[in-house]
């Protein structure tokens, strides 16, 4: 199992919220362009990395994928009233 953040800075607003609506169906939104995503296989890491590729044009977009360890994700917190990262049974209404 793999845990990331991904982050992104899309130009366009099109090409923008199709990359949301992707990463949505991977993982939790926890700010507007950062996502927490558990990904539980080779193959659906791969299906993630290929439908970012399909989506945003790497001259003007940027999207950045940091895979976090267990111990990492443990030595995380966040400044906010949210539940610890990658927690299993989050909720964020925004």
């Amino acid at each position: 199992m793999m845990r990331a953040v991904i982050v992104y800075d899309v130009v366009e607003d099109k090409r923008r919220r199709l990359l949301s609506d992707l990463l949505e169906g991977f993982g939790t939104r926890v700010n507007r362009s950062v996502f927490e995503c558990t990904l539980s296989s080779k193959s659906r890491s791969m299906k993630l990395k290929k439908g970012i590729e399909k989506i945003i044009d790497p001259k003007v977009d940027s999207v950045r994928l940091y895979t976090l360890c267990l111990s990492c994700i443990e030595k995380s917190e966040g400044l906010c009233d949210e539940p610890h990262p990658f927690e299993k049974d989050a909720v964020y209404f925004f």
